[in-house]
């Protein structure tokens, strides 16, 4: 393998181009988890894993949890300015997470909104910062965006500290911003900027 510029491990130089498209087993260098764009073999494993974890994203998060709610989320992934990752260990390929970059914009804006949510079973290990950190890397020196924003309900105090321990700041307070489980909900602006050293 090759630690490629910005740290991370990559395939041989020959394939990277391609690898780099699809995002397939790329870590930054020395972290036990990988990203990985979801694609039809992770479909059972990836409902099974949201459909154990409704406990834990309630009420902040509706995950997808039946065909027809993973149908929607790759049709979405599928638009030029959506992406999503699944955060895997690299031990097992265990499903730790998702991430998202939603609404990619380019241009004078050059951002993205970010939304996660974790796994049962495997929140608490830090399998979620490195998730978190690995997509944060790939939106600014791989994609060039200049700013990514978090939006989060004020009472979601574990989602506020994952933010926090990525270098997102607190920017304001959005009332009844985003509809969460058919209700409008409150939600905290967190932000990370790529010309702020973290």
């Amino acid at each position: 393998m090759l630690v490629w510029p910005f740290g991370w491990v990559c395939w041989p130089l020959t394939s990277y181009v391609d690898e780099l498209l699809k995002i397939k087993m790329l870590s930054l260098d020395g972290f036990r988890t990988y990203i990985q764009r979801p694609g039809a073999e992770d479909k059972e494993v990836f409902l099974a894993a949201m459909r154990d974890s409704i406990g834990l994203h309630y009420p902040w998060v509706s995950a997808p949890a039946d065909d027809a709610g993973w149908e929607r989320y790759m049709t979405r992934l599928a638009r030029d300015n959506e992406d999503g990752f699944l955060v895997k260990r690299i031990q097992d390929h265990a499903i730790c997470g998702v991430v998202n970059l939603n609404i990619i914009t380019f241009e004078a804006l050059c951002g993205a909104y970010v939304s996660y949510f974790g796994v049962a079973g495997m929140v608490e290990k830090g399998y979620m910062k490195e998730g978190l950190l690995q997509v944060t890397h790939h939106a600014f020196e791989v994609l060039g965006l200049h700013r990514l924003e978090a939006n989060i309900q004020p009472q979601n105090w574990a989602s506020i500290a994952l933010a926090k321990s990525t270098g997102f700041q607190y920017e304001g307070f959005s009332p009844r911003f985003l509809k969460i489980n058919d209700e409008w909900c409150d939600h905290e602006r967190w932000a990370v900027l790529a010309d702020v050293e973290q």
